[in-house]
C-alpha cells in the first residue's frame, strides 16, 4: 500500500493592501515520493513594502524546487536546513542592495510527510497543527518576544539575521491525521474549537481539503481577521509500510534522553524502574501517565546510553533494531508501541511480567526434559518467524528468551540483527557486520573463520540454548571473548543429565553439529524434529570419519604409511 494524501489550499489578502502571505505543496510521482515525499509550506512575508511578498514567496519556490534535489542520502530536516540557509542568505543580500526591499524578511512553516513518517521545520510565527483521534496540538512555538505589548515582534525569520536558527520535529503517522499549516493572520482569530471542528470533517471525509481550507479562513475572517490569512491542509488517507530509511532519518534528528531516575517523567511516560543498562542501551519500566483510559499500562522504554548519542553508527543500528521490532508481529515477541511524538530518541514496547531463561537458571531452576521440549518447539517458532521475514537474530542465548509469567515465551533484542534489506541501507549495516558479533559461546564454528552469519548460525545458537537449558554446560565448553577456539565433538548431553532420551539427544547434537550441512537447515526442519519426538527418532549420529574429525591427522597419517612403505621397498631392492 503506497502513502495517499489529499491536500488543499487557501489564501486571502484579508483587508490588507497586498497579500505578502504565500503557500505552495508539491506531491511527486514515484519514486521521488518514496524517496523524499510530499511537501507543503505557509509563509508570511515581514515588511511595510513590496519585500514581505517577494521574500515569502522566494522562501517557499525555493523549498519546494531545491529540496528535490539534494542528495537522497540526507536526512529530511537537513536537507530543508541547507535550503532555508541559503534562502536565509539571498534575503539578506537582496535586502542590503534594493532600498526598496530594505527590511525584507518572511516566516515559513514547512512539512514533508513521506514513508510512515512526518517532518517539519519551522521559523517565526506560522505554525503547525496535527489532529489526530480528535485532538488537537500545536507542533510549533511562536519565535517572538514574550512580553505581552511584543508579541508580534518576531525573534527569528528568514532574512531577519546572518544566522538563521531552525526549528525541526518528526513523528509517526497515522491514518486519519490531519496537518493545518496557517499563517497568523488564520490562526490569530480563530479558535481552538473551530479549528478541530473543520479539520474533523476533513479527517471523516465529509469535506473536501480545498473546502476545508476555504471554511477555515471564512471562520478567521468572521472572526475579525484584518492580515492576509493563508492554509494548507493536508489529510493522511493510507500509510505504506514503514521505511527503513525514514527510520534512520529520524535517528538523526533525536537524541537520547539522559540517564533517568525513578519517577522522573519523559514525554509523559513515568520511568519505574531499570530494567536492564548495558554498554550501548537502557532498557527502563514506565508507565504512561497521559494513558486516558487511566489503566496506567507498563510498558519498556529502550533507549541508547546517553554518551552514544552522537555516534552515527550506534544511533543507525538502534533505528534499525526499532524498524526490525515493528515488523515481527507475533505472539513470540514484544510489540512496538506507537507513541506520542517524542522528544528524544527511544522506542517503546509491550512489558511481560516474567524472567528471562538465564534469570531461571542463575536461581538454580531445574528445567525438567518436558518444559525444555515445550519451552523448545516455542523458541523453534519464534525464530521460524524472523527467518520468513527475513531476518537473521544473531544473539539467541537464554539471556534474550524471556519466559512470561503468562507462559508465553518472548524472543528480545534485535540489536545484532539483520535483515534481507540490509544490503541497500549501509548505515544500518554499520556495527553489525562482523561475522563474530554477538556471545562467543553461542556463535556457530565457522563464524570463527569469519564466515557470515546465516539460518544455520541462528538455529546452532538455538540448539546450544536448548542445550544449556537442559544441561547448565555448553557442547564444546564455555568460549572466552577472544578466544580462537578449536572444535572437536560435541559432548552427548546424556553425560550430565542420564535421563535425557536418545531421540532429543539426537536431535540436540543434529543442531549444534560442527558442520553447517549437517545441522538442521530450516526453522521448520527442527520443529518437526522436536514435535515427532520418539515416534521418529534421528538416527543415531555415528564417530565421524577421521577426514572429517582431523584432516590434517589424515594426512600425517598417510605421509607416515607412503615414508615406511618407501623404506620397505628400499630394503627389498638392497636385498637383491
Amino acid at each position: 500500500m503506497a502513502l495517499l494524501l489529499e491536500a488543499g489550499h487557501a489564501t486571502r489578502q484579508g483587508l490588507r493592501a497586498r497579500n505578502e502571505d504565500f503557500v505552495g505543496m508539491v506531491t511527486p510521482l514515484e519514486p521521488e515520493l518514496s524517496n523524499k515525499g510530499f511537501i507543503g509550506a505557509v509563509a508570511d512575508g515581514v515588511s511595510g513594502n513590496e519585500g514581505g511578498r517577494e521574500a515569502s514567496e522566494y522562501a517557499v519556490r525555493g523549498l519546494l524546487a531545491d529540496y528535490y534535489a539534494t542528495p537522497d542520502t540526507w536526512p529530511v530536516t537537513q536537507a530543508i536546513e541547507r535550503v532555508l540557509k541559503a534562502s536565509n542568505g539571498w534575503t539578506l543580500h537582496h535586502g542590503s542592495i534594493r532600498p526598496e526591499l530594505t527590511g525584507m524578511a518572511t516566516t515559513l512553516t514547512a512539512l514533508v510527510l513521506r514513508g510512515s513518517f512526518y517532518y517539519f521545520s519551522h521559523v517565526g510565527d506560522t505554525r503547525l497543527y496535527l489532529l489526530r483521534a480528535g485532538v488537537l496540538t500545536r507542533l510549533t512555538s511562536d519565535h517572538v518576544w514574550d512580553r505581552p505589548e511584543m508579541q508580534h515582534v518576531l525573534t527569528r525569520a528568514i532574512g531577519l539575521d546572518t544566522q538563521l536558527t531552525v526549528d525541526h520535529g518528526t513523528g509517526q503517522l497515522q491514518e486519519r491525521d490531519v496537518f493545518l499549516l496557517a499563517s497568523d493572520g488564520l490562526w490569530a482569530s480563530i479558535t481552538q474549537y473551530d479549528l478541530a471542528f473543520h479539520l474533523s470533517q476533513l479527517a471523516q471525509g465529509t469535506l473536501e481539503a480545498d473546502a476545508c481550507a476555504d471554511a477555515l479562513l471564512d471562520a478567521a475572517l468572521a472572526g475579525g481577521s484584518s492580515d492576509n490569512l493563508s492554509a494548507l491542509v493536508v489529510a493522511v488517507r493510507t500509510l505504506p509500510e514503514q521505511n527503513l530509511r525514514d527510520s534512520l532519518s529520524i535517528s538523526h534528528t533525536l537524541r537520547p534522553p539522559p540517564k533517568l531516575q525513578v519517577g522522573q517523567m519523559v514525554d509523559g511516560y513515568r520511568v519505574e524502574a531499570l530494567i536492564h543498562a548495558s554498554a550501548a542501551t537502557l532498557l527502563y519500566q514506565v508507565t504512561d501517565a497521559q494513558d486516558v483510559s487511566g489503566a496506567q499500562r507498563k510498558l519498556v522504554l529502550k533507549t541508547l546510553q546517553p554518551d552514544r548519542g552522537n555516534d552515527e553508527r550506534e544511533r543507525a543500528v538502534f533505528a534499525h533494531e526499532e524498524w526490525l521490532a515493528k515488523r515481527v508481529i507475533a505472539r513470540f515477541f514484544p510489540q512496538v508501541i506507537a507513541t506520542r511524538p517524542p522528544n528524544y530518541l527511544y522506542y517503546l514496547t509491550t512489558w511481560h511480567a516474567g524472567h528471562s531463561l538465564q534469570q531461571h537458571l542463575d536461581i538454580g531452576h531445574h528445567f525438567t526434559v518436558p518444559e525444555a521440549l515445550a519451552l523448545g518447539e516455542q523458541l523453534v517458532r519464534a525464530v521460524g518467524a524472523l527467518h520468513r521475514r527475513s531476518i537473521i537474530h544473531r544473539d539467541i542465548k537464554p539471556a534474550n528468551v524471556h519466559l512470561g509469567d503468562d507462559g508465553q515465551l518472548r524472543l528480545l533484542d534485535l540489536g545484532l540483527a539483520q535483515s534481507g534489506m540490509q544490503d541497500s541501507h549501509a548505515d544500518a549495516d554499520a556495527g553489525i557486520d562482523a561475522p563474530q558479533a554477538g556471545t562467543p559461546s553461542f556463535l556457530a564454528p565457522e563464524q570463527f573463520a569469519d564466515a557470515p552469519a546465516s539460518l544455520r548460525t541462528d538455529l546452532y545458537a538455538l540448539g546450544v540454548t536448548l542445550y544449556q537449558m537442559l544441561t547448565r554446560h555448553f557442547p564444546y565448553g564455555e568460549i572466552e571473548p577472544f578466544q580462537r577456539p578449536r572444535f572437536g565433538q560435541p559432548v552427548a548431553p546424556s553425560r550430565y543429565r542420564p535421563e535425557i532420551p536418545l531421540w532429543l539427544e539426537n536431535v540436540l547434537l543434529k543442531a549444534v553439529a560442527r558442520e553447517p550441512q549437517e545441522r538442521f537447515e530450516t526453522a521448520e526442519e527442527f520443529l518437526l524434529a522436536l514435535q515427532r519426538a520418539a515416534a521418529k527418532p534421528l538416527p543415531t549420529r555415528g564417530p565421524p570419519a577421521l577426514a572429517q574429525r582431523d584432516p590434517a591427522g589424515l594426512w600425517r597419517a598417510i605421509a607416515v604409511i607412503a615414508i615406511v612403505a618407501n623404506l620397505l621397498l628400499l630394503y627389498l631392492l638392497m636385498l637383491h
